[in-house]
């Protein structure tokens, strides 16, 4: 009898299966017709090549250069032109310049490129882009204009207009698109201005990590190089953490890297020196990518 009773549902349960199979196609035709595909501006320049660029503070022909395509799902024929905004973070709040448009990149600009996608390279000088905020026109040569100090930083950020009317940046993206390997498609970058270099101050440093959904950093860290050896911190779980690291005698250069995860909207940070001085203070959304800390002195060229 038992072995009556299982056969039965052994058909019972393959019968099932196949309902649910034919249905299953059907319902795949049906969402494959209803999908609405989006578009990304990707950067095509090596990812370590975009983290490494920043702006000498007396150099104005200093130069950040990216080259972009952008996809969507006809070939990029979608492309109606890319807005350009930039803003600047001074390393006293009061010299910061809201975010500005600064240029617009029509369709026409654009080039196929190897995989006939459409394809431009977006170049800027440190004096275009302080010009087009409204900062120094000083040549930076010589003292450190008082606009620009240890700590300061552009960022640019891009807005993807399509010819049907839709628009994609920074603020409708998914951590796919935003952060994932392949799309690689933020819209927004960061570029330091970066100093002459002085002697970090030994002893032992702080760095507190927060989460604000309270479980993890889903994959982010933050990345403490010193003189070229790299330690990374995680946040692990629970609404925060607290780590320490030893600068050592004579160490020549600290570098500070925030590493992207899942959920970067839900992580903060603050990095103290052995001295006290709160360095870094960031998030949510910290800047992933670039070196978030530089050591900078005003002198005389």
């Amino acid at each position: 009898m038992k072995r009556y009773i299982k056969n039965i549902m052994i058909l019972s349960l393959a019968s099932i299966g196949f309902v649910a199979c034919d249905s299953s196609n059907k319902t795949i035709d049906d969402v494959f017709a209803e999908v609405t595909r989006g578009a990304v501006f990707r950067a095509t320049t090596p990812s370590s090549d975009v983290a490494s660029q920043n702006f000498l503070f007396n150099f104005p022909t200093s130069t950040y250069s990216v080259t972009f395509e952008v996809e969507d799902n006809k070939q990029g024929e979608l492309l109606q032109d890319v807005e350009v905004y930039a803003s600047y973070t001074g390393a006293d709040e009061a010299d910061s310049v809201d975010e500005t448009l600064v240029t617009t990149l029509p369709a026409s600009a654009f080039s196929p490129n190897d995989v006939d996608l459409p394809s431009i390279t977006v170049e800027f000088t440190l004096a275009e882009l302080a010009t087009a905020l409204g900062l120094s026109e000083s040549d930076f040569v010589g003292t450190i204009p008082e606009d620009y100090a240890g700590g300061s930083s552009f960022t640019i950020r891009y807005v993807l207009n399509l010819t049907d009317g839709r628009s994609f940046s920074s603020g409708n993206l998914n951590s796919t698109v935003s952060g994932g390997s392949y799309f690689k498609s933020p819209f927004v970058y960061s570029i330091p201005v970066a100093c002459p270099p002085i002697t970090p101050t030994p002893g032992e440093w702080t760095i507190e990590q927060q989460d604000s959904y309270g479980d993890s950093w889903n994959g982010a860290s933050l990345s403490v190089s010193i003189d070229g050896e790299v330690t990374s911190y995680a946040h692990e779980g629970g609404a925060s953490s607290s780590y320490s690291f030893i600068v050592p005698e004579g160490t020549v250069e600290i570098q500070i890297f925030y590493n992207s995860g899942s959920y970067d909207e839900e992580n903060t940070f603050q990095v103290t020196s052995a001295n006290g001085e709160t360095v870094l203070d960031l998030g949510p959304e910290p800047p992933a990518g670039t070196a978030l800390f530089d050591f900078c002195m005003a002198l005389d060229l």
